[in-house]
């Protein structure tokens, strides 16, 4: 049986500057980068103490027939649960992050805010509202 979500990729133009930006400007670990002699290099970050990894991968890479399709900002947007999404937008704002509102949004699930890489992916902040008993 399936067990758990392992990784999920993240399409970049350069696996380089997207590892920069996700380590010093968002904080992340980085996990795994091993360019292996036979293929594409393998790069993973996670938020520390998180099991789900996000792999970056390089678009453009010609050794695989599958990856010239992929483009960087084309994906699905990724939601990373905080505890102060409004502690967080100021913090990540200061480091450069260009957020898509001008402050997080109160919505009837949660505090939550939008922002891109520099690839334009995707990716949430959202501080869900604590669930009352029924």
């Amino acid at each position: 049986m399936i067990e758990k979500l392992l990784n999920v990729v993240v399409v970049v133009r350069d696996q380089t500057k997207a590892l920069d930006f996700y380590t010093k400007v968002l904080g992340f670990e980085k996990r795994t980068d091993i360019s292996p002699p036979w293929g594409t290099r393998w790069v993973t970050v996670a938020p520390k103490g998180q099991d789900i990894e996000i792999a970056l991968l390089q678009s453009g890479n010609r050794s695989d027939p599958n990856l010239p399709q992929l483009e960087p900002g084309k994906g699905p947007q990724w939601t990373f649960q905080t505890s102060d999404c409004k502690e967080d937008f100021t913090e990540l704002q200061s480091r450069g992050v260009k957020f898509d509102q001008s402050k997080p949004e109160e919505q009837p699930w949660g505090v939550q805010a939008t922002f891109s890489d520099p690839d334009g992916n995707k990716f949430g902040l959202l501080q869900p509202v604590t669930r009352q008993a029924w």
